[in-house]
């Protein structure tokens, strides 16, 4: 039975969006929305997170000592 015919198109490509922007597969993907409840929608907030926190470091911005002792003593 072909992908297509299980999943709508719409959430075909956005699992394949997915698995461009990440190194699952769209098995992995898939076993992680069932398995563990999080929505294709998380997944892709998630990843764009992720990328903009890389994106942020490549450009050198990385939180102060004073900020991260700051988020440390709030949680303490």
């Amino acid at each position: 039975m072909d992908k297509n015919d299980i999943i709508p198109d719409d959430l075909n490509r956005r699992i394949d969006a997915l698995v461009a922007r990440t190194t699952l597969t769209r098995s992995q993907i898939i076993e992680d929305a069932l398995a563990h409840g999080r929505s294709l929608a998380w997944q892709e907030k998630w990843v764009a997170g992720v990328q903009e926190g890389i994106e942020a470091a490549d450009r050198g911005e990385f939180a102060t000592e004073e900020e991260i002792a700051s988020v440390l003593n709030r949680y303490s």
